[in-house]
């Protein structure tokens, strides 16, 4: 991976609607060959995906709670069945195991608190839980998708 692929991803996550052509402008490359390098960056899994990000307002889902959680146990079924109860609840957009006093946080995203309170219940109904303490967001300070994306970074990871 070059400075070039760099770019073209640092320009993906900005905009995923930009056209080949406007990539292989601002990258000085002509369109086919910027196409090639964003085929291969999808093969190689560098691209995930393309999507539209929505306003959660707009869509009802302005409310933000960090739900952190402590297990009720540590077996393998326990995890498997947390894994799909977490799959299972779309108000859930970020889980993560984490280290240190709490085992997972949740980020979720709902309309208020009363859908929150419809989704702790639906949560709990799925797995046993020891603890869950649950924080609304009061401000976003800073919200990106965007990952950062070192230009002159010379460590090449792609086949």
């Amino acid at each position: 991976m070059d400075v070039t692929d760099r770019r073209i991803l640092d320009l993906l996550q900005s905009d995923a609607s930009l056209t080949v052509k406007e990539i292989a402008d601002q990258v000085h490359l002509s369109t086919t060959p910027c196409w090639k390098r964003i085929q291969k960056m999808e093969e190689s899994g560098f691209i995930r995906a393309r999507v539209a990000l929505l306003d959660p307002d707009k869509v009802n889902a302005g409310v933000t709670v960090f739900v952190a959680i402590k297990a009720s146990q540590h077996s393998r079924d326990w995890i498997d069945r947390f894994h799909e109860a977490v799959a299972a609840l779309p108000e859930i957009m970020e889980a993560y195991r984490m280290s240190g006093d709490i085992d997972y946080l949740l980020r979720v995203a709902v309309r208020d608190i009363g859908a929150y309170d419809r989704f702790y219940k639906k949560l709990i109904d799925r797995i046993h839980l020891s603890d869950v303490t649950s924080s609304f967001a009061m401000e976003q300070i800073k919200y990106t998708t965007a990952l950062p994306i070192n230009l002159n970074d010379n460590v090449s990871q792609m086949a």
